[in-house]
């Protein structure tokens, strides 16, 4: 028989549900964060530290090369390289200031080069036979100062290509100075760019110079240095050691029996005729070559079992020819 509830009975379990714990709701609360779609795939500690090493190498380099050309103490260091966005590095850019862009081929694309104006002055005056001391007021630069600096820009992306050839061959040039509004043409705002910062000393100036790759060419780095990563860190494990000698121990190899190395003049083989016995400095009793792909392994004796021929083993060879180096 059914129950009918009347409303208080109604009311009553309503206020009764209300008043329990709610394990549900508890449970399905969740933590959330705020995520920023821009700062993905950003560099891995692994890349972080090839790219480092790659461009602290650079660093020394352009130090040597740069200080070799002014004949003056050049310092110069990475302070840091990162993943970020073309417009976060034009952020960072400062209104007054040197930009140029680098071609680079066979990619096809551009970088960005950004160097103070406090680096700028002291750099066009020694190279013009001044001190690189002598204080200067912020201003835009002539026509001479940009030809004199243009010739550093070139060092600077001679040194570049010089440095990443032992990951990838690419050719890198200089290609023009550029105006803010332009340098913001080179590359997509949101773009995800690889921006390297280094800080320069010199004499008493000190200043920072700073370079952008759209991802085009950060892409192709990066994958070059994870491969290379992978090559020389990458150790066999046990199991695959263990297959390779296997396979190594099933390989065939062509063997051979042949007389030691002897020398002979030229005159000895012009008169050979048929019939003619060629006396070899080797007694009959000395053992020969019992070679392994053609490479002499061990000395052994010609030996004949039935109507086969064979060879008997005497021990391990260190036969060197007459023209002093190993067999090849």
């Amino acid at each position: 028989m059914r129950k009918i509830l009347n409303q208080e009975e109604i009311d009553a379990l309503f206020n009764a549900a209300e008043k329990s714990p709610k394990r549900g709701r508890a449970a399905a609360k969740k933590k959330v964060e705020p995520c920023d779609l821009r700062r993905s795939s950003t560099l891995t500690s692994d890349q972080v530290r090839a790219v480092t090493a790659l461009h602290e190498s650079l660093a020394r380099r352009l130090g040597n090369s740069l200080g070799v050309y002014l004949r003056v103490a050049f310092e110069m260091n990475l302070v840091s390289a990162e993943q970020l966005t073309f417009d976060e590095f034009l952020s960072r850019v400062p209104e007054l200031t040197y930009l140029a862009s680098l071609r680079v081929q066979p990619i096809d694309a551009r970088a960005a080069l950004q160097a103070d104006i406090s680096l700028v002055f002291p750099i066009v005056d020694l190279v013009l036979g001044g001190s690189g001391i002598d204080p200067i007021e912020p201003r835009d630069f002539t026509e001479i100062e940009e030809q004199i600096f243009e010739t550093v820009v070139r060092l600077i992306a001679r040194d570049l290509q010089s440095t990443w050839a032992a990951v990838i061959e690419l050719d890198i040039r200089f290609d023009q100075r550029q105006q803010y509004t332009q340098v913001q043409n080179l590359m997509q705002p949101h773009e995800k760019i690889l921006s390297l910062s280094f800080e320069i000393r010199l004499l008493e100036a000190r200043g920072n110079l700073n370079m952008a790759f759209p991802a085009v060419i950060a892409n192709a780095l990066l994958r070059k240095l994870s491969a290379q990563g992978a090559l020389f860190e990458r150790n066999p494990s046990p199991d695959a050691c263990h297959r390779l000698q296997e396979r190594l121990l099933d390989s065939t190899f062509l063997t051979h029996l042949s007389l030691p190395p002897s020398p002979l003049k030229i005159s000895e083989l012009l008169a050979l005729a048929p019939r003619d016995v060629l006396p070899l400095p080797i007694p009959c009793s000395s053992p020969i070559c019992f070679n392994v792909s053609g490479k002499p392994m061990f000395l052994a004796f010609p030996v004949r079992h039935g109507s086969r021929k064979g060879a008997r083993i005497h021990s391990r060879t260190s036969i060197v020819p007459v023209n002093g180096r190993e067999p090849q």
